[in-house]
Parts: structure tokens; sequence; C-alpha cells
């Protein structure tokens, strides 16, 4: 790519970038701030959660239980990362129904129908847009991890 089409390019995305971020909410000023459940292990480099404006943007959840992997496989570590992004949903002042996008990360796709029909009875209609891919592995040899993004409606 030759330097001109590639400044357009930068410039073509940065003018998008800031055009969603004016569309999404006040700006640095309204601030953010961090969303970590009590007993969340210190000195992680990132946070469970953010806020910012009237968002909420979640880290990828793991069915973990006291640092552990939900026994039983597929099933019930959908449900426990499900309730993980839950907690933090509620404790950042959320509601379920404020969740607008999901992404599923599976160590195996063949989890994919188990995994739907777990996820299904956690949101309700209309459910959150959502993607779902195989990835090659998952932190603590998980079976899945899920993050999220909500919105509160103003």
């Amino acid at each position: 790519m030759n330097r001109p089409i590639m400044k357009f390019a930068l410039l073509g995305f940065a003018t998008m970038a800031a055009t969603v971020l004016m569309i999404a909410g006040p700006g640095p000023s309204s601030g953010r701030r961090a969303i970590n459940p009590p007993g969340a292990a210190a000195g992680l480099p990132f946070s469970n959660g953010v806020v910012v404006g009237n968002m909420l943007f979640l880290s990828g959840q793991e069915g973990l239980v006291d640092g552990k992997v939900a026994p039983g496989g597929i099933g019930p570590e959908t449900q426990t990362a499900l309730e993980n992004i839950k907690k933090l949903v509620e404790l950042a002042g959320f509601q379920m129904t404020d969740v607008v996008t999901v992404n599923v990360y599976l160590a195996d796709i063949g989890d994919f129908a188990e995994m739907t029909r777990v996820y299904k009875t956690m949101f309700p209609e209309p459910r959150p847009a959502r993607t779902t891919v195989q990835v090659a592995a998952l932190v603590n040899n998980a079976r899945v991890e899920i993050s999220a993004i909500a919105v509160k409606q103003r």
C-alpha cells in the first residue's frame, strides 16, 4: 500500500472512531470506573469490567468458581461464566437486558449446541448480538470464555 492511501485509510478510521465515540455517549470528562467483584485477584493487568458513560465493557469471563473451572463440562462452565457476567452487570448497575453484544470463545466448536442451550436461559428476548468462535486454547484450560458489552437506555 502506498503512503497517500495509508494516510487516507488511517484518517478515515480515526474519523469513524471519533464518530462512534460521539454517538456512544459522553467523552473522557464523564470518567470511567473499573468493575471488579469483591475478592477479585489483586494485581491482574485488567479490570473485569469498565463503565464509561452509559456503556459497560466486560472482560472475558470463564466458568470459574473460587479460581477453578466449574466441573461437569461445557454446560456447567457456560452457566457459571454467564452467572459471573450477570454479577458484574448488576454490580455495575446494569441489567442483563442492557447487554447488546456477546463474544463466545469455545475450545471446541463441538460444544456449540450445549453452550447455546444454556446461553438461551440467561438472556431474555430480544437476545444480544453474538459471535461464537473456536480458539486454540483458553486460560485455565477452560472450555468457554464469554465477553460482553452493555448499554443503558437513556
